[in-house]
C-alpha cells in the first residue's frame, strides 16, 4: 500500500533544513565554503553577502512562484533561501492596511506552506534546500523562528516540517558556530549521532554530513 504523497507521485523527497539565528550570528557567513557553482542562492532582499565570493546561480527577489520555478530547474543540488523570513515580510509590507487583513495573513501562511511542500514533494531526492530565518524570543526566553501572524506558529510550526534545525550563534568577537540540539529554550534539533552539540559555522560541511548520514548522493555536484 502506498503511504505518502511522495510515493504516490513516484519520487522520493528532497530534504529541507532550517537555519535560524540573530542578525549578525553568521547565517549568511556560513555559505562561504561552497564553490561558486555549487548552490542556487535565493537572495530575497538583494542583500550583499558578508564575503567577496560571488555565486554563479542567484535569484534576487521573494516571489514564491519565481522561487519555485528556479528551484525546479536549478543545475545544482543545493539551494539556500536567504532570508526566507523576508518572503513573508515583503508580502506583509506590501499588503497591510489594504483590503482584507485576515486574508493577507492566510495568504502569507499559504505561500510559506506551499514553498516547503514544493521542496518536499516536487524536487529530486538528492537536493537539499536550506531555509534561513531570523530568530525571535518571548518574555520567558524561549527562542523560535520569526514569522508573520499566528497561523504559522500555532497551526503549522515550521520547524516541525524538518528533521534538522540549526541555530546560528556567535560568542565573543569571532567565534561563530551552529547549535544542533535544543537547550530547552530553543528549537534546535538534529538526528542522534549526526552532529556534535556545537559545530563550526560551515554550511558546506553541514551539507556533506547530512548527505553522508542519509546516503544522499556522493557529492553536491553529482
Amino acid at each position: 500500500m502506498k503511504s505518502s504523497s511522495a510515493i504516490e507521485r513516484g519520487k522520493a523527497m528532497a530534504e529541507s533544513v532550517i537555519i535560524y539565528g540573530k542578525s549578525g550570528s553568521g547565517k549568511s557567513r556560513s555559505l562561504i565554503n561552497f564553490a561558486e557553482d555549487e548552490i542556487l542562492l535565493v537572495n530575497t532582499i538583494r542583500k550583499r553577502l558578508p564575503f567577496q565570493k560571488k555565486f554563479k546561480y542567484v535569484l534576487n527577489g521573494s516571489d514564491t512562484n519565481k522561487i519555485k520555478d528556479q528551484l525546479g530547474k536549478m543545475p545544482c543540488k543545493v539551494a539556500v533561501i536567504d532570508d526566507c523570513g523576508y518572503e513573508m515580510i515583503t508580502k506583509f509590507m506590501n499588503g497591510h492596511g489594504k483590503g482584507d487583513q485576515f486574508k493577507l495573513y492566510n495568504d502569507i501562511a499559504d505561500s510559506v506552506w506551499t514553498l516547503f511542500n514544493y521542496v518536499k514533494y516536487e524536487l529530486p531526492d538528492d537536493v537539499i534546500v536550506y531555509f534561513i530565518f531570523h530568530e525571535d524570543s518571548n518574555d520567558m526566553g524561549e527562542v523560535k523562528i520569526r514569522t508573520i501572524g499566528k497561523l504559522l506558529d500555532q497551526k503549522v510550526c515550521l520547524e516541525g516540517l524538518v528533521t534538522v534545525c540549526l541555530r546560528a550563534m556567535k560568542q565573543g568577537t569571532n567565534k561563530y558556530f551552529f547549535r544542533t540540539q535544543s537547550d530547552g529554550y530553543d528549537i534546535s534539533k538534529s538526528p542522534e549521532g549526526m552532529f556534535d552539540l556545537e559545530i563550526p559555522n560551515d554550511l558546506k560541511a553541514v551539507d556533506e554530513k547530512i548527505r553522508s548520514f542519509y546516503g544522499i548522493g556522493d557529492s553536491v555536484n553529482d
